[in-house]
């Protein structure tokens, strides 16, 4: 056995595919074709496929989304915000997952968690239209254990921590917001949560999160899609993986 190829789920790797969508609409063009992308990142190792259907369709479009759905071999993780629009959507396409995520136009990407204490009533609700549909949902949220305990609350199964903040981070600092995200996913599972986890993880900063145990999926694009320019698109999914596994199982490893 190979750590590569190790037997049964060490930890799965989500590849978010918007920024293939980006490039795409750079020039309005058919190409590149992010249900491609998603085919091969499959074939390459991914246990999912994450695309996140914003409100202005910046990247991902409703084409692609119901292009994919029939066609993916693993499962289709799709974020969305809390808005009717996106609900209903959500539960036409009934992908496996729904991730509910905050979203504000004018930001580059998604700058925090979702704030479900404040939003509770209206994430509950989302919850339950959603999990009606047979869709597991999770809530992106930020590495504190009363937006945790409010995520259990509103029928949620899975958690995914934001973090941004620790990708962003150096030295004392990093290690201070690593120790966030570790008292997180004791916090989510304590309250019986999947956990799970992403934002601004590359190739030389995701080692440690990977290696905390219980993160069930780690959730990862941008990093990708940057290295695959230089090493080949499913070169770069491979060589996250093989990292992510590697650091799980307390092997060292680099990016090749």
């Amino acid at each position: 056995m190979s750590f590569l190829q190790p037997v049964g789920p060490v930890i799965d790797l989500g590849v978010n595919i918007d920024h293939i969508a980006t490039v795409r609409n750079a020039r309005g063009t058919v190409y590149p074709d992010p249900l491609r992308a998603a085919l091969l990142a499959e074939q390459a190792g991914a246990d999912l496929i994450t695309l996140h259907l914003r409100e202005d369709r910046r990247h991902i479009k409703d084409a692609d989304v119901l292009a994919m759905r029939p066609q993916l071999a693993t499962r289709m993780n799709l974020e969305t915000a809390v808005t009717q629009e996106m609900i209903d959507f959500a539960c036409q396409v009934r992908p496996q997952d729904v991730c509910l995520v905050p979203e504000r136009r004018e930001e580059v990407t998604t700058e925090g968690g979702l704030d479900v204490i404040r939003y509770f009533k209206e994430v509950e609700m989302a919850v339950k239209q959603l999990k009606g549909e047979g869709i597991r949902v999770s809530l992106f949220i930020d590495a504190d254990e009363a937006q945790i305990a409010a995520a259990q609350q509103t029928g949620a199964t899975v958690i995914e921590l934001h973090t941004g903040r620790y990708a962003e981070a150096e030295g004392a600092e990093a290690l201070h917001e690593l120790e966030r995200i570790k008292l997180g996913v004791a916090a989510g599972v304590k309250h019986g949560l999947v956990v799970n986890a992403g934002h601004g993880l590359h190739y030389t900063n995701v080692q440690p999160v990977a290696a905390i145990r219980d993160i069930a999926e780690l959730n990862i694009g941008h990093a990708i899609v940057a290295h695959a320019l230089f090493a080949g698109w499913e070169n770069a999914v491979r060589e996250m993986k093989a990292i992510m596994v590697a650091a799980r199982l307390g092997v060292s490893l680099g990016a090749q």
